[in-house]
């Protein structure tokens, strides 16, 4: 009896308050500080993935990079995910990318290791400072980097304090001892902590503390570590569920490349602490660093032996995850920079047909926000930003190579030819643009909990239907210039005003007679009618640039 109170009173001596407030600052810390990271590199962190990763080792060298500036493996990841699913990258690059993420998660420790959260509250008062005076966006991302990054590290300092107070309960020493002679007991501690708090940083941060205080051996503390690699894959699980086959493969790789190397590991648990102390005693590493070096040597050799392997880990999840790739299929191949110079005309026909592709695209980007309005499914809202992805990587790839084109001397035709074609890809993608605004706005109606009477879904499907049919028929005339498409589409762009006028009437007389009862849904019907409509504009612009190349060509003829 006297045995228990006494560990009674040494656990009411930890202030759990500062503990779970710790942990909590740490955790927004790093969600704070990746935030104003990523918006300050905005789309950038896209096109360096879209840009450098056509080689596995190239992905593993941006997944890393880019996972230390936005503090968050599962973001990178997902960015990945959503290129394979965009058909801009295939399952082997987003392998690459996923084994750097898992490297790029290791510096947090390795900035514990520095004894950072010494510092911690001056990176606060510094980033408040530039938070509050700064006068542009990117400043005050800035004061929200610094400020986070302080945030972060002032939660482990706090979290720190109290949890070097177990070294000191006889019931930890026995548990410590406990998980020295069975290491299995501490790795599944690693795996289920970590899957609860969701990050493997605030795990290994946690652990780098107890262990600093001496209430943990280093054959304790690694297998947590380990654990943690396991553990932290549950939110790509979480995310991937629901999801496209590709998004499950993908998720499924990472579990399979951590749990692999956790596993491994734990095997040569011995001989890895006994390097880990000979590194210790001959480069005098302090206690925080030796796991942060124990952690990044451990990612680091399984990247360096998986990537070999990364075609067998493909093949094995592709049989264990069987289905059809659910893929946006894009030939960028036809982009040819040697035909740009060789045969300009040619190039200028290629790219024509790759706009087409850019357009069908856009429809199928509207098709999935019009799924997204009628059966508010997240998959369609993730669908209807993926498409939009696409549409913007071929944006870029497009307008690219037209440039490369322009480089050379082309006739009065082509040049007409290059002008049209530069016009219509910018009005797509404008379309693109507009179409992820409508899932916006359906966002905030299913987050009111809002509806829409059954005559305004009947006015917002009758505009879809005809802006869908706008779009194939500007995509025929596009392609081929004939009378009948050119005026099939004036119709459809006069009928869609009709319908939007019309709409706006029925919709202001259901307001008079206060049928409307979802306060959100009411307030922006008119800017839903209103934005189907700038996109059917757009998309008659592609049938009046194209009316202006063909009225030109026959002019010079």
């Amino acid at each position: 009896m006297i045995h228990i109170a006494a560990n009674t009173a040494s656990l009411s001596s930890i202030s759990w308050d500062f503990i779970i407030g710790g942990l909590a600052l740490f955790l927004f810390g790093i969600q704070f500080m990746g935030d104003g990271l990523k918006s300050i590199a905005g789309e950038k962190l896209k096109d360096y993935i879209d840009r450098y990763t056509n080689k596995p080792w190239k992905g593993i060298l941006v997944g890393a990079v880019i996972t230390v500036f936005i503090q968050s493996s599962s973001a990178t990841s997902a960015i990945a995910i959503g290129f394979v699913r965009a058909g801009l990258m295939s399952l082997e690059q987003s392998v690459g990318i996923i084994i750097g993420a898992n490297i790029g998660t290791t510096v947090t420790a390795f900035l514990i290791g520095l004894k950072v959260e010494e510092l911690a509250l001056y990176f606060v008062f510094l980033g408040v400072l530039i938070t509050l005076f700064a006068k542009r966006k990117k400043h005050t991302y800035l004061g929200q980097i610094v400020l986070g990054f302080g945030i972060l590290f002032f939660g482990l300092r706090l979290m720190g304090d109290e949890l070097s107070k177990l070294g000191q309960m006889e019931f930890f020493t026995n548990l410590t001892m406990t998980m020295q002679d069975q290491p299995v007991l501490g790795f599944l501690c690693g795996i289920v902590l970590t899957a609860i708090v969701q990050s493997s940083s605030a795990v290994v941060g946690i652990i780098q503390k107890i262990y600093d205080s001496g209430a943990m051996t280093l054959t304790a503390a690694l297998p947590f570590v380990f654990g943690s690699n396991i553990g932290t894959t549950i939110t790509a699980v979480f995310a991937s569920i629901g999801g496209s086959t590709s998004a499950k493969r993908a998720a499924g790789v990472n579990v399979l490349f951590n749990t692999i190397g956790s596993i491994a590991f734990m095997f040569l648990l011995t001989p890895y602490v006994g390097l880990i102390t000979y590194l210790s005693e001959t480069f005098s590493i302090s206690p925080m660093m030796q796991i942060a070096i124990a952690h990044i040597l451990r990612t680091l050799i399984i990247s360096i032996i998986a990537y070999p392997f990364i075609g067998t880990m493909v093949k094995v999840i592709k049989k264990i995850i069987p289905g059809e790739e659910e893929k946006i299929e894009l030939d960028l191949d036809a982009l040819d920079p040697s035909l740009a110079s060789s045969l300009p005309a040619g190039a200028l026909g290629v790219s024509k047909q790759v706009t087409i592709k850019m357009g069908e695209l856009a429809a199928d980007c509207i098709r999935s926000s019009q799924e997204y309005f009628n059966k508010k499914s997240g998959k369609y809202r993730n669908s209807t930003k993926q498409y939009e992805d696409a549409i913007n990587s071929l944006d870029s790839k497009i307008t690219s190579y037209l440039m490369e084109i322009s480089h050379n001397n082309l006739s009065e035709h082509d040049t007409d030819v290059f002008i049209s074609n530069l016009q219509v890809i910018k009005n797509i993608e404008r379309v693109g643009d507009l179409t992820m605004n409508l899932t916006e706005f359906y966002e905030l109606v299913i987050e009111d909990k809002g509806t829409f009477t059954d005559s305004a879904i009947h006015d917002i499907n009758e505009m879809y239907k005809t802006v869908l049919e706008m779009n194939e028929l500007a995509l025929l005339y596009y392609e081929e210039p004939q009378e009948k498409y050119r005026k099939l589409i004036n119709d459809k762009e006069n009928y869609l005003d009709l319908i939007e006028e019309k709409a706006r009437q029925r919709h202001f007389k259901r307001m008079t007679e206060e049928v409307c009862v979802s306060g959100v849904a009411a307030s922006i019907f008119v800017d839903i009618l209103a934005t189907l409509e700038r996109i059917g504009d757009h998309i008659h612009n592609i049938t009046k640039q194209t009316d202006m190349n063909y009225t030109n060509t026959i002019s010079n003829e």
